[in-house]
């Protein structure tokens, strides 16, 4: 017969199903934790659940029986005071099973043997002997403490791999080897009444004991579930993710403060920075005091500016670890293509790097660098659909979320007092000339960008008018043989002959350089001045033709703007390249783009997570003044450092509509990380303290998301030899490999 036991039934269900299948006295039978054939924690509390004390299918129990003179004769008791013998038992048909794995039987196939144990306490098993085996390597053999592997209880690699990097931090080595017990805090209510300390400690001891290979970590898995029960069951999980709360359980079991006072958060209100952060420091320790905070948190200024009321509001906050963005993942690069508006330069692409969640002002500020803007200039961004103008960016607060990377963006260089002067908006419309007559092509065909352009404020002539438009054309102009030639050929038709400079030029005319160079700035304005006027027609929203400007009449300009049609026909296209209007990129052109990720650095990573930014749409902070929820910029600074600084890459990134991660390279130093200038508190002249780093450890991820494996890189403490922890198996590294594309979290120490 075969017993059936789920994972939720409790410890005393089993002892229940046990002694009624073998026949046992409950009161003479002690279960323990055997899983790998090596001998865990005792299993007697009745009201946990299986699940809760780590004991799962397929895994092997360990049967004790306390000795008694009513056993049969057949069966061997070894009793020698204090002694607890296994006795063996012979198999028989019944068995007991873990709901969804292999039954257990009261054979030695279940893990039943004649085993000599010694003690019934807890802390009895810190002393068992268990399996040693040596630490396979390159053709060698290592033997030696803090060279313990952990089993792969089925994907807690992400486990094994921070526990390994905690474990190797000094600090808490020290701390853990020696008597802690005054130290456990078993009335904090956001702990777990010392329960996971104690658990971490002894796992902790066993990993630094000599004359062992690998350690089963199944009850600290446990007690880790019962704090953060989205870590039980065999699910992969982010080792940055389970270290956050691997070191919040610990400071709150470990947490020196029996009652914690009521301390209201507040600004700082004008407060001097350092006056207000030992303040806030203060507020903090009077909460949280333990090793934890002694040794791994420091604190930052944050920031926040309203960006309608200018509010200025400075806090000062701990942080546990640093989550540094790879730059590529808050910053996107922007195609932007820049006209301009007096004829200076031809149409040009412009590719900036901007933050993701700017604005439309850090948008600008860009471009003016990237194009030079002159301080008489300023730029009007507008985006293009269709070859009309969509819509103008005028708000320098709209968030560059709202472009999307297929729109196309252009900007035009126009005087800084543009929204002083009327404007022009120029659409091109592509026509045939049949003798003095134009012919449109159906449906009005648009072609190339739109350009704007301002007029002088005196303009009050279609002649000032066609002169602007001429100017603005100018960059497109062919070679200048090729234009005087056509401009020449032209006049002879009509029986008339342009001048230049006083020369009267013939079909055979070319400029004094005889070269098909471009035209310079004199040049350019005798010959617009001699080419044929456009055709220009008034046009409204809707896109209907109205009346023509005549370069001979006067014009007053209504309004603010106007918007005309510039009808380009084979003469236009003959004396203009218009290839410079007809191909605009879109913002993100990805065949333009490096298909390769670029190695970074680690102070790039700080730049970027130190850099001003504006908070999400989704992070709105809510201004005293204005009572409103407002979209303001954040700035950080590190204020204080602790001794054991972790440092997160923030290799993966999550999105409504997809997920991603980045195998970048980050190169980050092994030595003398010097974060001195990072600092914004600088210490006292009297203080002797330097902020520079020694790494010591590294959590590793390899392959992409819902999958792949960690491991961990650890120097030994007190050498300076590197080693690879990979689950079970412990292996030498040069410190030349440890700087790879799969490092995820990385473990420095301050240097004395």
């Amino acid at each position: 017969m075969e017993e059936t036991i789920l994972k939720e039934a409790t410890v005393g269900k089993l002892y229940e199903i046990v002694c009624s299948v073998l026949q046992l006295d409950p009161s003479k039978v002690i279960i323990w934790d055997y899983y790998n054939k090596n001998k865990g924690s005792m299993i007697t509390k009745l009201d946990q659940t299986l699940d809760e004390v780590a004991l799962h299918m397929d895994q092997e129990i360990l049967l004790e029986i306390k000795p008694d003179e009513l056993w049969p004769s057949s069966s061997e008791i070894v009793s020698t005071g204090n002694e607890l013998a296994l006795v063996p038992i012979e198999p028989s048909r019944t068995s007991v099973a873990i709901a969804g794995g292999r039954a257990l039987s009261n054979g030695h196939a279940a893990g039943f043997g004649s085993y000599l144990l010694h003690g019934n306490s807890y802390s009895s098993s810190l002393g068992d002997i268990e399996n040693v085996e040596s630490i396979s390597t390159n053709g060698g053999k290592v033997d030696g403490i803090g060279l313990t592997g952990l089993h792969n209880l089925g994907n807690t690699c992400f486990m094994n791999s921070a526990i390994q990097c905690l474990v190797h931090t000094p600090p808490l080595v020290e701390f853990f080897l020696q008597d802690y017990s005054e130290e456990i805090n078993e009335q904090n209510p956001l702990g777990m009444q010392g329960e996971l300390a104690i658990a971490f400690g002894e796992l902790l001891r066993k990993l630094w004991r000599s004359g062992r290979s690998s350690v089963a970590p199944r009850e600290f898995k446990g007690k880790l579930a019962r704090f953060a029960p989205q870590f039980s069951g065999y699910n992969q999980h982010d080792s940055q993710e389970l270290l956050a709360f691997l070191l919040d359980g610990l400071h709150e079991d470990l947490n020196r403060v029996k009652s914690k006072p009521y301390i209201e958060a507040k600004d700082a209100n004008g407060h001097p920075d350092g006056e207000f952060a030992d303040e806030c420091w203060g507020n903090h320790k009077a909460r949280n005091d333990s090793v934890i905070v002694d040794i791994c948190q420091g604190q930052y200024k944050s920031t926040l500016v309203c960006p309608i009321c200018n509010k200025v509001s400075v806090t000062f906050d701990p942080f546990m670890y640093l989550s540094l963005p790879l730059p590529s993942t808050i910053t996107r690069q922007m195609t932007i293509t820049v006209f301009s508006s007096d004829g200076s330069a031809l149409p040009m692409p412009y590719t900036v790097t901007v933050l993701k969640n700017g604005r439309c002002k850090d948008l600008i500020q860009a471009l003016s660098i990237a194009c030079c803007l002159r301080s008489s200039e300023s730029l009007l961004v507008a985006e293009v659909h269709d070859h009309r103008i969509y819509r103008y960016m005028e708000n320098m607060l709209e968030s560059l979320s709202t472009i999307k990377d297929e729109d196309h963006i252009v900007a035009y260089r126009l005087p800084s007092n543009h929204c002083e002067l009327p404007q022009i908006q120029i659409f091109h419309r592509s026509v045939e000339k049949c003798s003095t007559q134009f012919r449109y092509n159906s449906h009005q065909e648009l072609l190339g960008a739109p350009l704007v352009l301002c007029l002088t404020e005196n303009c009050n002539s279609g002649a000032d008018v066609h002169a602007a438009v001429r100017a603005a054309l100018t960059p497109l102009l062919r070679s200048k043989t090729q234009c005087l030639h056509h401009q020449a050929k032209g006049s002879k038709d009509n029986d008339y002959r342009p001048s230049l400079d006083g020369v009267t030029l013939t079909d055979n005319s070319v400029l004094s350089s005889g070269s098909d160079t471009s035209p310079t700035d004199m040049e350019i304005d005798s010959i617009s001045n001699v080419f044929p006027t456009f055709q220009l027609v008034l046009t409204n929203d809707s896109g209907v033709s109205g009346l023509t400007i005549d370069d001979d009449k006067d014009f007053l300009v209504e309004g603010k703007s106007i918007k005309v049609y510039l009808d380009w026909s084979h003469r236009e296209h003959d004396l203009y390249d218009s290839s410079y209007l007809d191909h605009l990129p879109g913002v993100y052109n990805s065949g333009n783009q490096k298909t390769g990720q670029e190695a970074v650095s680690l102070f790039s990573c700080m730049d970027a997570f130190l850099k001003e930014e504006p908070l999400g749409p989704d992070d709105m902070w809510y201004c005293p003044t204005c009572k409103e929820h407002r979209q303001a910029t954040k700035k950080l600074d590190l204020w204080r450092l602790p001794e054991i600084l972790v440092v997160h890459l923030k290799r993966f990134s999550y999105s409504r509509y997809m997920k991603n991660k980045l195998d970048t390279f980050v190169n980050f130093p092994v030595h003398n990380l010097d974060l001195n200038k990072y600092l914004k508190h600088k210490p006292c002249p009297t203080e002797s303290e330097s902020y520079v780093y020694e790494l010591y450890a590294i959590s590793n991820h390899y392959g992409g998301l819902g999958g792949g494996h960690y491991s961990a890189y650890a120097k030994l403490i007190g050498e300076d030899s590197w080693y690879h922890f990979d689950d079970s198996h412990v292996s030498p590294v040069n410190e030349d490999s440890i700087k790879t594309s799969a490092a995820y979290v990385l473990f420095y120490q301050r240097s004395k």
